[in-house]
């Protein structure tokens, strides 16, 4: 948390893969972490927050199916793109009106977010275009060096990174295949995909 606090870029293992992150709302730490990921800059980061209370800090004019999808899925690997607060800096978004958020389901995750009293810019510790590390040991090796510390918590047991939603459009869109399906998606929030 020290190390988050002052800056530093700390890889962690989470219910789905190991994640890279860093203050949110510290500029030169967000950048970093596109550096040492090679990650483009126009890919938005997404937000790690302690728990659902802590969306209404980093989003605006959220539905009740956010609620409902929060209620069901999180802590879990439910990513959720919302419209951002202006508490999120348009360098987290890559400039974008929206921003994804997730609760974790691990709880060295939401403790770090509690902790550092603020959410984590994160996402998952790999050189950009490379498979996500579920070890510690993968995450030295694409990372290694370039970051200043790796949580070592042991293979994360989901390896798969978290289905995103995007909840901006009508109906909602599946961005990002992951653990929680569609029929999953459809029978807690109470809606149909289209198609």
């Amino acid at each position: 948390v020290g190390l988050l606090a002052r800056g530093a870029l700390v890889a962690f293992p989470t219910d789905t893969v190991y994640g890279v992150g860093s203050h949110a709302f510290q500029k030169d730490a967000v950048r970093r972490i596109f550096q040492v990921k090679e990650r483009p800059l126009a890919m938005a980061l997404p937000l790690l927050l302690p728990d659902p209370a802590a969306i209404e800090s980093v989003c605006s004019a959220i539905p009740a199916l956010a609620w409902r999808l929060a209620e069901a899925f999180w802590p879990g690997a439910l990513s959720l793109v919302l419209p951002k607060s202006d508490a999120v800096p348009d360098f987290v978004t890559g400039g974008r009106p929206t921003v994804a958020v997730r609760v974790p389901g691990d709880a060295l995750s939401r403790e770090l977010c509690r902790r550092l009293g603020a959410p984590l810019a994160a996402t998952s510790a790999n050189r950009h275009g490379r498979p996500a590390p579920i070890t510690a040991q993968e995450v030295q090796i694409q990372l290694g060096g370039r970051i200043s510390l790796v949580l070592d918590g042991g293979p994360c047991p989901g390896g798969t990174a978290s289905t995103l939603l995007v909840l901006t459009c009508s109906p909602p869109a599946i961005q990002r295949p992951g653990p929680i399906t569609l029929q999953q998606l459809e029978q807690a929030g109470g809606f149909q995909f289209s198609g």
